[in-house]
C-alpha cells in the first residue's frame, strides 16, 4: 500500500479510500496529502456522518453576514479553509441523498456559493473521500449516487484489514510499546517472540 500511496500522491486528482473501520484510512489520506504537491497547504478532515442535512451547505461553503438570523459575521466553510490543500471527506457513505447532490454539484466544477453570497467562488482543493463500506454495493442498493461515485473514484485505494497484513503486526506492536514508554518515561521493553506469534494468530 505504501508504494501505491506514493504513486497516488503524485497525481492531483480525487481519491476514494475504502477499507474496514480501523484500517488507517485517515492516515493514508494524510500520507497522500503530505506526499503530494499540496503538502504546504491545509489538510481539513470532515466527518460526513456528523453533518445534518440542514447544515451541509453552510458547513461546506460557509455563509455571509445576514444570510440567516444568527449570521452576524462572515464564516468560511470547510472548502475555503482547505483552499490550496486537501478536503478529506470521511464516512462519505453516510451522506444523505440531499448532501450527495450538494457535493456532486461542487465536484463538477469546483465552484461554490456561500449562503447569502452574491457570486460563485472557485475552489482549489483536492478531495479525498473515505468509506468503510463498498460504495459500489451502496450504488447497487440505491443508497449512493453512481455519478458521485465516478467523481470521487478517479483514483482508488483499498486498504486491507490488519488480519490480512501480518507484516504490519510486529511494526504496530513495537510502535505502541515505544509510544507508551515515551509517554510514561519508562525504558522500552522488548516484546517476547511468543507474544508476537500470539498477535499474529
Amino acid at each position: 500500500a505504501q508504494a501505491l500511496i506514493g504513486k497516488i500522491a503524485a497525481f492531483d486528482a480525487p481519491v476514494l479510500i475504502e477499507g474496514e473501520t480501523g484500517t488507517g484510512k485517515e492516515l493514508a489520506a494524510r500520507a497522500i496529502h503530505y506526499g503530494g504537491t499540496r503538502a504546504a497547504r491545509p489538510f481539513v478532515p470532515v466527518n460526513c456522518g456528523a453533518i445534518p442535512d440542514s447544515l451541509i451547505e453552510s458547513e461546506l461553503f460557509g455563509h455571509r453576514r445576514g444570510a440567516f438570523t444568527d449570521a452576524r459575521e462572515d464564516k468560511p466553510g470547510l472548502v475555503e479553509l482547505a483552499r490550496g490543500g486537501t478536503l478529506f471527506l470521511d464516512e462519505v457513505d453516510a451522506l444523505t441523498p440531499k448532501a450527495q447532490v450538494t457535493l456532486l454539484r461542487f465536484l463538477q466544477d469546483q465552484q461554490f456559493r456561500p449562503l447569502g453570497g452574491r457570486r460563485d467562488e472557485q475552489a482549489d482543493v483536492r478531495v479525498i473521500a473515505a468509506s468503510n463500506r463498498s460504495l459500489e454495493r451502496q450504488v447497487e442498493a440505491d443508497a449512493f449516487r453512481l455519478d458521485l461515485l465516478y467523481r470521487l473514484k478517479l483514483l482508488n485505494l483499498a486498504l486491507p484489514p490488519l488480519r490480512e497484513r501480518h507484516g504490519d503486526i510486529p511494526l504496530l506492536a513495537h510502535h505502541f510499546v515505544a509510544k507508551a514508554a515515551a509517554r510514561y518515561g519508562k525504558a522500552e521493553l522488548p516484546i517476547e517472540a511468543a507474544t508476537l506469534a500470539w498477535f499474529e494468530r
